[in-house]
Order: C-alpha cells, then sequence, then structure tokens
C-alpha cells in the first residue's frame, strides 16, 4: 500500500477507483466497503484509492471544541488500512482554506485533474464543498459532464457502518472490549511509546511499562485492568495493563495513568513503541488501604488472566 501525504507526490495511478472518508477503527462495516472497492479496481485493471484528511477536519474547524474520541490514531488506521488490500491511501493536509473549497473545484481540481479518477464510489448521504453544497445528486450530474462512474453506498451500508461506529465508541468507555473487539473484527489497540515512571510497581514485584499515548483523541477505555497481548518486543508477551488514577498510590490528583505489567519480561524497554492489544476486561479500578492488598489482587489478576489465555486464542 502507498501512501502520499500531498497531491503534487501522488504521480500516474491506473484507473483509480476511489473512496473518500476518515474509517475512523476501519472496523467490519468499513472493511466490507473497502472489499468492495478493491474487487472493483481489480475488476477493471485498476487501482483502489481511500482519500481521507488529516488533521481530523472537526479539530480545524471547531479548534476549542472537537470532542473527538477516535478509535484510532492515524499510525494505527493507516496499519489497519494495510490489511485490507488497498493500494493507495492519499491524506490531505485539512485546513480552513481547504474547507472554502468549492464543490466543483474540488470535482474539477481534485478528482478529474488530480487523480483522473474511473470510478467513485460515496455514499448516499456523502457532502463536500464549501457549505457543504456538494452531494450524491451533484455528483451524478458531475459524473456525465467529467465522464467518470459513481457508484453510491446505500443507506443501509451507511447506517451500519455508522451503528458500528457508535457500539465500539460505547463499548470502549463501558470497559466492554469483547464486544467492541467483535465489532472492529480485531482486538481494540493501544499503541505509545514506553516513558520513565515513579517506579513503584518494580517496590512490589510488578514492575510497569508507563505508555505515552501522547494523542488527545485517541479513546481511551474505561478505567480498570486489562488483560493485553503487548506486540514489538521479541517474542510474545502477555500481561495486565491498569487505566486509571491509580486510587491506591496515586501522587497527583486524577492524572490518568496507562501502565502494563508485562509477563516474564525483565529488559529495560525505556522508548520502546509498543503495540497493545486489550483482550480481556478483568475488573474495574479499585482503592486499597496498603501495597500489600494491592499485591495481592495483582497476584490473582495475573493468575486468572493466564488461565484464560491458556483456553483462547488472543491477538
Amino acid at each position: 500500500m502507498k501512501v502520499f501525504h500531498s497531491l503534487d507526490s501522488i504521480g500516474q495511478i491506473n484507473n483509480p477507483v476511489l473512496t473518500i472518508g476518515t474509517f475512523d477503527g476501519v472496523h467490519l462495516g468499513h472493511q466490507k466497503i473497502l472489499k468492495k472497492l478493491v474487487e472493483q479496481a481489480k475488476n477493471i485493471n485498476g487501482e483502489s484509492v481511500l482519500l481521507t484528511f488529516y488533521p481530523h477536519p472537526r479539530m480545524v474547524l471547531y479548534p476549542e471544541n472537537h470532542g473527538l474520541q477516535l478509535i484510532q490514531t492515524q499510525e494505527e488506521k493507516l496499519a489497519s488500512l494495510e490489511k485490507t488490500g488497498l493500494d493507495n491511501v492519499v491524506i490531505l493536509p485539512f485546513s480552513k482554506e481547504f474547507s472554502r473549497i468549492s464543490a466543483w473545484d474540488f470535482v474539477r481540481d481534485i478528482l478529474i485533474n488530480a487523480f483522473n479518477i474511473h470510478t467513485l464510489v460515496i455514499g448516499y448521504d456523502h457532502q463536500f464543498g464549501k457549505n457543504r453544497e456538494g452531494n450524491i445528486n451533484y455528483l451524478k450530474d458531475m459524473s456525465h459532464s467529467f465522464d467518470f462512474n459513481l457508484v453510491e453506498i446505500s443507506a443501509k451500508e451507511i447506517n451500519d457502518v455508522n451503528i458500528s461506529s457508535t457500539k465500539i465508541r460505547k463499548s470502549l468507555q463501558n470497559g466492554k472490549i469483547e464486544v467492541a473487539s467483535s465489532f472492529l473484527g480485531r482486538p481494540f489497540l493501544i499503541s505509545g511509546t514506553v516513558i520513565k515512571g515513579d517506579g513503584l510497581g518494580k517496590t512490589i514485584g510488578y514492575p510497569t511499562a508507563n505508555i505515552d499515548i501522547n494523542d488527545d483523541t485517541k479513546l481511551i477505555p474505561d478505567h480498570g485492568v486489562y488483560g493485553v497481548e503487548v506486540q514489538g518486543l521479541s517474542g510474545k508477551h502477555f500481561g495486565l495493563m491498569n487505566i486509571g488514577i491509580r486510587p491506591s498510590i496515586q501522587k497527583k490528583e486524577n492524572e490518568l495513568r496507562i501502565e502494563v505489567y508485562i509477563f516474564d519480561m525483565n529488559d529495560n524497554i525505556y522508548g520502546k513503541r509498543l503495540k497493545i492489544c486489550l483482550i480481556k476486561k478483568i475488573r474495574s479500578e479499585m482503592k486499597f488501604d496498603s501495597l500489600d492488598l494491592l499485591k495481592k489482587q495483582i497476584t490473582n489478576d495475573e493468575i486468572a488472566f493466564r488461565d484464560y489465555i491458556t483456553e483462547h486464542t488472543p491477538c
């Protein structure tokens, strides 16, 4: 899969079959649409293209109150898109200036002059251009004027996508990881860099890796302890992730921490980039009256999750 970050860098794309969207989560509903896109491109000896934007348009248009909680970071999304068989992803920089482009200019300058599209695959409710003046009926007219094929994604397919996205977000917010993963078609993922913490876990025999996500728009699941698989290290590693404010030992009030205790791991991994698959919620976050009680609970959590992974196939 080729990834482009500007129109100038694209070059020649053979018979482009193109769709437009954010595709946050790249869940099963998205995958169904992208599979059709890839198949249509193959049928005409063409190439599939996803045109998307970064930053997310709402971050630019409503910087103070965009309210975004995205299922994936940009890095995570691109990794998921690559698995769909897409040939090309074009990520255009979104700005206030870009938002003022008319529907006519978008079709002529981008879809035709930049891509020379063969086929546009688009939702029945898609709107674009300044003041959202372009829609499916406008595109039908343009397809005749500029001689490209238009494939409309039905209301049912779009509604299925929207319902799936909503269910995934609500499931994550409620800590229902397995429900979210079933709609995603894979385990929910958190990726980040290991940074130094306060080292308290090591003193009770459970050293943890503190994870810095460095993305304020990433949706973080409900506070609690989760059984996880850690990717990015040599070999296969499982562990326990705590998401929350650590009420038993917090030093800064209500400071959110994401920490992973990795089973059978004693290496120095500061600075490592990890991908962490959340497999199962073990319990909600709890406050303990002593570190001994906390340690005992972590031991029980570890036993419970080790038993679980002997009977299930995680990531």
